[in-house]
């Protein structure tokens, strides 16, 4: 993988997770018994410990208080796989602690003084050698000094590698060299308030103002549910839906964008590549828990591994006591049978996830010749489906090791199976799951389909 360098203001973020049940007998505020507390680097910190966890060789310019909370960022860092080079901070340091039950945040405490540039250290040779084997540079600002010390922004105006600037709106404008800035859509009206509106033009037209007044090489706007949009000034916006997550924690989200974007751009992708590759990654963050399924010292919530997506799916709707139902087949030139078929088995239940094999699996089950379309690109047409909510690639000639990682309620099978047993029969009857046949349209197949293709030709 690639050399990262992040740079900015480090927080130290603790979940306090607990029950509320009761309610103060002196005022309308709800009680939390602590159950457990989780902590972990905030800021241009959790930026680093993502892009660590995406694999890169993550280094991390900060500055760090010399008191206790800057002793435990430090450890939680270097834990997390990141290097850590200190400039020093001329102030505490800066705490925020969320008081959760349920998955849902009852109140923040913010503990610290706001710093700013002049409690900053000086530039070091330590950094310097981090900016220069880097492969990739982003800034994380958060508003408290780091993005604006001289020093810093020296060495950053002198940064060859791609430069993105995720940018705070108490922080200073990006270095004019940077490649990619990240503000989000409040942050870009805050700046540029005129045209008014959430139209795709007037967002356009906002960005494109901002691009210009800070003179960089691009903006990328992230607009939440909405996905973003890039552009360059010139030509058209790139505009980039997210998946749909349903309910999730957006906490961290933009550290997530940001710090896949240097990534993809570290790797040698161009921006618009990378922008999407960066929407698809803070959607399933988001989808996962946020910020607060981070646990450092542990595996990473796996939304970028097979299957992470999907398992998300299953754990929020069997949170909520849904069905989960799955299927599973090749789907090579999906037609009319395949869509009656998956649109039955979403209407058996609260979610669909597709189990589809992979080219590999296809060329093993149907010949060398098949399949058609790439498993990349067959997964994608599914997942513009309506009534498929997730799709999972598996290797393997049946989908059943998916399916033990998934445990769906109930599998659904198209086809006249009649007596026979399946595979899939006896691994769901481990814990309580059903398979059920679903009538297939007759004479649709994707061999018959080649087959008339063929005539025709011939």
């Amino acid at each position: 993988m690639s050399r990262l360098t992040v740079i900015g203001d480090v927080l130290l973020d603790r979940d306090v997770e607990g029950e509320a049940s009761r309610f103060t007998p002196d005022a309308p505020a709800p009680v939390l018994d602590e159950r457990e507390v989780h902590a972990r680097p905030g800021g241009a910190g959790l930026a680093a410990v993502l892009a660590a966890a995406d694999g890169h060789e993550v280094t991390l310019v900060t500055a760090l208080a010399d008191d206790a909370g800057g002793a435990e960022l430090r450890e939680l860092l270097e834990r997390a796989g990141v290097q850590v080079v200190d400039l020093g901070l001329a102030g505490p340091t800066s705490e925020k602690i969320r008081l959760r039950a349920g998955g849902t945040s009852l109140a923040r405490w913010d503990r610290g003084r706001r710093t700013d540039a002049a409690d900053v250290g000086a530039w070091t040779s330590a950094a310097t050698a981090a900016l220069d084997t880097a492969d990739g540079v982003l800034m994380a600002c958060y508003g408290r000094g780091v993005s604006a010390s001289p020093g810093v922004r020296a060495a950053l105006t002198a940064v060859r590698a791609p430069v993105v600037w995720d940018p705070h709106p108490r922080g200073a404008a990006p270095t004019s060299n940077t490649t990619v800035a990240t503000p989000n859509d409040a942050e870009v009206r805050a700046l540029v308030p005129e045209p008014a509106g959430d139209r795709l033009d007037a967002v356009t037209a906002r960005a494109e103002g901002l691009l210009a007044a800070w003179g960089i090489g691009g903006l990328a706007v992230t607009r939440g549910a909405d996905g973003a949009l890039f552009t360059r000034g010139a030509g058209m916006p790139l505009v980039v839906p997210a998946p749909t997550v349903g309910t999730g924690d957006p906490c961290g989200a933009g550290d997530r964008f940001a710090s896949r974007l240097a990534g993809e751009l570290a790797a040698g992708q161009l921006a618009p590549h990378a922008v999407a590759a960066a929407v698809a990654a803070a959607s399933r963050f988001v989808a996962a828990g946020g910020a607060g399924a981070v646990r450092i010292g542990e595996p990473p919530t796996p939304t970028d591994e097979p299957h992470g997506d999907a398992r998300a799916l299953v754990e929020q709707v069997r949170a909520v006591g849904g069905t989960v139902v799955a299927t599973g087949g090749c789907f090579d030139l999906v037609h009319v049978g395949h869509v009656q078929v998956l649109e039955a088995a979403r209407a058996l239940g609260d979610c669909l996830v597709v189990c589809l094999n992979s080219d590999d699996s296809v060329r093993r089950l149907k010949g060398p010749n098949r399949p058609i379309v790439p498993q990349d690109d067959r997964a994608e047409l599914l997942r513009a489906l309506g009534c498929v909510d997730e799709v999972v690639v598996f290797d393997e000639d049946t989908p059943v090791e998916a399916l033990r990682r998934l445990r769906p309620d109930v599998f659904a099978k198209g086809g006249d199976y009649g007596g026979s047993r399946i595979p899939e029969a006896d691994v769901l009857a481990q814990w309580g799951g059903q398979v059920v046949t679903l009538p297939y349209l007759e004479g649709r197949s994707t061999t018959r389909i080649l087959q008339e293709v063929t005539r025709r030709d011939s």
